[in-house]
């Protein structure tokens, strides 16, 4: 019963999303206009079905009932709950039900709350939002059911993937859903504006709160993501450029550019064009990522789908979807008005600046993704991996970073290099002393070493705006610029000291013997069978010292999972304030050895740390921005209320 609940309540859910639509359309129209009203109440139900619909597959999950079809595929009786909880979105259907769902609510949340914008736009914003919705339930209720029942139903389930199995797992995906859904919304907004030719800072303030909070979303899951393959896949590295790991970077780049553009126009009155084309463009590349991850033209522990019929639906909502936003981009362009003049030499050049920058690190990323998919399909086999990411990317990010540490210190409309050159001499002497310090080491790469140079300026000039000002007036939103932008610099320095500094071993050890990594000296005590709840394993008690401290004990495993019949690595982390070390026990060499691989990553935390600094930045300033407007807003109200009691 609980699978048809759920069943009816998506059939509802996109029967409403159709009525949004019409009536949304049509209320745009002079004998239409009197069905205006429904639009928001249809909206907030459309959202709460979806949300019965997605409850009630979680329900199936944890009972597991076998009876339904996805349940039985990616399930299994006895997997750990929030696993079998995990399994409901840990899948192609069920991750797809996810989508619509978070969608569906934030588009009812925008119809409940957002009153700052003209009624005609917010009606073509919910219009375009049921489009795109429509679009995906009509992908669930047609390729993806995700209530199918089986009969008979089998007496056991498949299980989930064991690579899957893990709490990293079990949150990130949500996470990076609720930033593609946070996107559509911007993309929902830049629709409406352009359909009512209302692209003015109102629209900019409206869409900034969403734009911010999928950006922190991306941040949080992307960071989350590279932490969980690090740890999980036991290759010891933090980002391999694999497609779905782009398919994830993509939105985040161009959501970055489009929350700096958004900025400008809220506050200054300028780029608007930039604002609306970068708001289609970000969403255009959460439904590139959509379908490199669900066509089935990928192999990864991250895509699901592995049928063509699913992958042609979804290029085909892709091609309606972005290809009739670029349309109507391309014919109201010309009415979109320039906005404010400004100098180059100012913060908004800077910022024009660097969306140039992001945007062409997203064509180098998008065009390394898609090359090798292209060239297969032409019959030519071609790897695109770091040998073409790095020096491209850098090409441009290097740049970046000299925009992101000078663009703060500007001025708004015009400014001077002689004025804010003297406010970067203290960036440039350390950005100097650590070259010559680097220089000084030696033996460091090229990246690496600008990363450590430029990481180290950037820290610096990160917090120079806080500079002159009374730290607790400072607004909340300055604040977040100031941790986001030292975030970067402190994620670039882990990267450029694991880069520049991780050093590897890979050996074969008896019980008693010992090895060296780095400063560490390691010995293999035991290696013992242990069980957990649906696998077995055999656990290395690796006893590891630093230099002459006390001795700990790491245990990694080689795991060996019932359902699915799997074998996994599980890593084994050491923590110090001044990096990891790493263990992942292999298999039984010859005789009594086991292969054990090991590396120490000096800084290598501080990847993580700077991600995790760069959402809170935002997450300050989307608490300073929404505290603003509603300071506006009662302000707006009390005027009012003067004035009609003066009226009285």
């Amino acid at each position: 019963m609980t699978a048809e609940l759920g069943l009816a309540a998506l059939w509802l859910a996109a029967a409403l999303a159709l009525l949004q639509l019409m009536a949304g359309a049509l209320a745009l129209t002079a004998r239409g206009s009197a069905l205006g009203g429904i639009v928001r109440p249809v909206a907030v139900v459309q959202g709460l079905l979806a949300l019965i619909a997605f409850v009630a597959l979680i329900c199936l999950f944890a009972v597991t009932d076998l009876s339904v079809k996805l349940v039985a595929l990616n399930s299994h009786s006895m997997k750990p709950l929030v696993f079998k909880i995990a399994g409901a979105w840990g899948n192609h259907e069920g991750s797809m039900l996810l989508w619509v769902t978070v969608m569906g609510l934030a588009g009812g949340i925008v119809a409940l709350v957002e009153r700052r914008l003209p009624e005609r736009t917010m009606l073509a914003t919910l219009a375009g939002q049921a489009f795109v919705s429509l679009g995906f339930y009509a992908f669930l209720l047609i390729a993806s059911n995700p209530f199918e029942r089986l009969d008979p139903a089998p007496l056991e389930g498949n299980g989930l993937n064991p690579l899957l199995q893990d709490l990293g797992l079990a949150f990130h995906p949500p996470t990076l859903y609720l930033g593609y859904v946070g996107l559509s919304i911007a993309f929902s907004f830049a629709i409406g504006a352009l359909v009512t030719r209302e692209v003015g800072p109102a629209f900019a303030r409206a869409m900034r709160p969403w734009v911010l909070g999928a950006w922190i979303f991306l941040t949080l899951g992307i960071t989350a993501g590279s932490y969980w393959a690090y740890y999980e896949l036991g290759w010891g590295g933090w980002w391999f450029w694999d497609p779905v790991e782009n398919a994830s970077l993509m939105p985040w780049l161009a959501a970055t550019a489009l929350l700096h553009s958004a900025g400008v126009l809220a506050a200054r009155n300028a780029l608007r064009a930039w604002t609306v084309m970068l708001g289609v463009v970000a969403f255009s590349m959460s439904m590139v990522g959509t379908f490199l991850v669900r066509s089935g033209i990928l192999t990864s522990v991250h895509a699901f789908a592995v049928d063509p019929e699913r992958g042609s639906f979804i290029l085909a909502l892709l091609a309606i979807n972005i290809g009739g936003a670029l349309t109507l981009f391309g014919l109201r362009a010309s009415t979109v008005t320039e906005g404010e003049r400004f100098a180059v030499v100012s913060r908004e050049g800077a910022l024009v600046i660097n969306n140039v920058l992001l945007c062409a690190i997203l064509g180098i990323v998008l065009f390394g993704t898609l090359y090798p998919l292209v060239a297969e399909a032409m019959g030519a086999k071609v790897s695109v991996g770091p040998p073409y990411f790095n020096p491209m990317g850098a090409l441009f990010f290097v740049p970046m970073l000299l925009v992101l540490a000078v663009g703060p210190l500007l001025r708004w409309r015009r400014d001077s290099v002689e004025r804010f050159g003297k406010r970067l001499l203290i960036p440039a002497l350390v950005t100097g002393f650590a070259a010559v310090a680097a220089l000084v080491v030696g033996g460091i790469a090229l990246l690496p070493f600008l990363g450590l140079v430029l990481g180290l300026g950037l820290a610096v000039a990160s917090v120079l705006p806080l500079r002159d000002r009374n730290l607790r007036r400072t607004p909340l939103p300055i604040w977040g610029m100031v941790l986001a932008h030292f975030g970067v610099a402190v994620a670039l320095l882990g990267m450029a000291s694991e880069s520049a500094w991780s050093v590897e071993r890979l050996v074969a050890l008896r019980a008693g013997e010992s090895t060296s990594v780095g400063p560490w000296r390691v010995r293999l005590a035991d290696v013992e069978p242990v069980a957990g709840p649906n696998w077995t394993a055999l656990e290395g008690k690796l006893e590891v010292r630093y230099g002459g401290g006390a001795e700990q004990v790491l245990r990694p495993q080689a795991r060996s999972f019932w359902t699915p019949p799997q074998q996994t690595s599980e890593s084994a982390l050491l923590t110090r304030w001044n990096g990891q070390l790493y263990a992942v026990l292999g298999e039984q060499a010859s005789g009594d050895r086991w292969q054990v691989r090991l590396w120490w990553k000096p800084f290598v935390t501080l990847i993580w740390l700077g991600g995790i600094l760069i959402a809170l930045g935002g997450v300050l300033a989307v608490i300073g921005h929404v505290a603003s407007d509603l300071r506006r807003i009662v302000a707006r109200g009390k005027i009012a209320y003067r004035r009609e009691r003066q009226g009285r």
